[in-house]
């Protein structure tokens, strides 16, 4: 069973992937690797090309599925005529980010560089000056590292290969413990674009219909969701809420064992719960509080019109992510556990309806 330590080098292993919606190829073969060190999972990948992680043996309950996405926003370079190399980004940063910017290929060795001539919003691509780029490179913003604070772990790509790594993590935990034979992972791709593996995976039954999802995601810090405070169980994302009666039950499930966490609405962006949630699926969701969502260093400000649009680091903190570890496991338990709020409510009712005589 793998250590903290052991957790925290597979956290900086994937987050250092190069990985683009559509070529996760680097991160399939880390991941099928891990896989294989161990005889009792079974790993297989769907018609999408997403990957399925489950345990050998007999289950004894319905099955839980923690779910990440394996993609994260990249140049993909397309047509190469001597320096004028064109591009697509796959995934969402604004506009003023690639005005001047300098990106770098990180699919292969070497020290291939460029700078960001041209970028069409409406069609996510453009023209990088460079040399030495080859046709199906993934490149990345050229990042500066955010001011090093205690606790706190920097990456080009938590967005969302910490949340693999967490899930990895619980599963390796829970595959110690018969009565989480149940839990297994899902880890999809092109999240990106659309929730392109998502919607796959949800409409071609990769995973059994009565399952329970949990969605991992690193979302982008807010206000009342700081990086820091705890793994968040998350109520909902910018286009849906989520399930209400597993979001109560793993919230009371880490209440009642003091597991320090955040349950907050998080709507800066989108999640794999409202692709699984669409399709009928019971899921619900989990996150880390990331800073420099999509390497966006300065987003507040740059969104309000006074800041410069600095790519960075992502940024998440250690204990959160040892959190969200703790918090999937306690969530696979919590599922199938006998609270409802409509129960609460009548015990309540019966104890002081003698208010009403």
């Amino acid at each position: 069973m793998g250590t903290r330590a052991a957790h925290e080098k597979w956290l900086a292993d994937l987050t250092h992937l190069p990985t683009a919606s559509g070529q996760e190829d680097a991160v399939v073969a880390w991941v099928s690797a891990w896989a294989a060190r161990r005889s009792d999972l079974k790993l297989e990948i769907d018609s999408g090309g997403n990957v399925i992680i489950t345990q050998k043996g007999r289950k004894a309950r319905p099955p839980v599925f923690a779910v990440a996405h394996m993609d994260h926003p990249a140049f993909v370079i397309g047509e190469v005529k001597g320096s004028d190399v064109r591009y697509e980004f796959r995934g969402g940063v604004n506009p003023e980010y690639f005005s001047l910017a300098r990106v770098e290929v990180v699919s292969r060795p070497g020290k291939t560089s460029g700078k960001v001539v041209t970028y069409d919003p409406e069609t996510s691509t453009g023209v990088i000056e460079g040399d030495g780029f080859l046709p199906g490179d993934i490149a990345y913003f050229r990042m500066r590292k955010p001011r090093a604070r205690k606790g706190r772990f920097a990456a080009p790509a938590c967005d969302d290969l910490a949340g693999a790594a967490a899930a990895l993590a619980a599963l390796d935990r829970a595959r110690r413990r018969d009565a989480l034979r149940h839990f297994g992972v899902l880890l999809t791709r092109a999240e990106e674009v659309g929730l392109v593996g998502a919607v796959h995976a949800a409409k071609h039954r990769t995973i059994p219909h009565h399952s329970r999802v949990l969605s991992i995601e690193t979302s982008r810090e807010l206000p009342n969701a700081r990086i820091g405070d705890g793994p968040i169980i998350r109520t909902g994302d910018y286009s849906t809420m989520f399930d209400r009666e597993l979001t109560n039950k793993i919230t009371r499930s880490a209440r009642v064992n003091s597991l320090r966490h955040q349950r907050r609405l998080m709507d800066g962006g989108s999640c794999e719960a409202t692709a699984f949630g669409g399709y009928g699926f019971q899921c619900t969701g989990l996150c880390l509080a990331l800073g420099n969502w999509h390497n966006r260093g300065n987003l507040d400000r740059v969104e309000a019109g006074d800041g410069e649009a600095i790519p960075m680091l992502e940024e998440i903190s250690i204990d959160d992510f040892h959190g969200l570890v703790d918090l999937l496991l306690l969530a696979a338990s919590a599922v199938d556990d006998d609270y409802s709020l409509e129960h609460s409510l009548d015990e309540l009712y019966e104890e002081r309806a003698h208010y009403l005589s």
